[in-house]
């Protein structure tokens, strides 16, 4: 019982540092969002490390539309160390307006963390935070990005405030991970 308490805890701290605010002060949403354009597979490319995905390479993210207009969120990578994929299974919902690139994410019940998309090209690369700069996703349609491209990105959310050092940079292999 207190390993299940334990594990409640740490799920809630991790998440209020995600919190359902909007996105950090000076960053906003995309605006004039497409839900539709966004749902599918996307590629982790790089992020800031966070205790959820620890260790994790060949991270995707797949996005359906659940009947009741929530969005479903499947979450997929390989633990090297373990030799073993993981996933954990969520689900969204606007913050908001509907075209307004701000959601509220929960993997764990009543805990919502914020995901906010401020910089996107649904065909091919989305930036995400969380409410504070701890977070950030760099996530692609494809396995890899062009390097102009991953430096335009780079200079992008160096400008909104974040430190671009400190990313982990994700391994995407040619082994596919299994559907979720």
């Amino acid at each position: 019982m207190k390993k299940i308490a334990w594990k409640v805890v740490v799920a809630a701290l991790v998440l209020s540092g995600c919190g359902t605010k909007g996105p950090p002060e000076g960053i906003q949403a995309v605006e004039g969002f497409q839900l539709p354009a966004y749902l599918g597979t996307w590629f982790e490319i790089a992020r800031l490390d966070h205790p959820f995905e620890r260790g994790l390479e060949q991270v995707r993210a797949e996005y359906s539309l659940n009947g009741d207009g929530s969005v479903r969120v499947v979450n997929t990578g390989y633990d090297s160390a373990k030799k073993k994929w993981k996933s954990a299974e969520g689900r969204a919902r606007f913050a908001g307006a509907a075209d307004v690139a701000s959601l509220e994410v929960s993997f764990f019940g009543p805990f919502h963390g914020g995901y906010h998309v401020f910089a996107l090209d649904p065909e091919s690369y989305a930036l995400v935070t969380g409410a504070t700069r701890e977070y950030l996703w760099l996530l692609a349609r494809e396995p890899a990005l062009p390097a102009d491209l991953k430096s335009e990105l780079l200079a992008k959310a160096v400008a909104a405030g974040f430190d671009v050092h400190a990313l982990i940079w994700v391994e995407q292999k040619a082994v596919p991970a299994p559907l979720p």
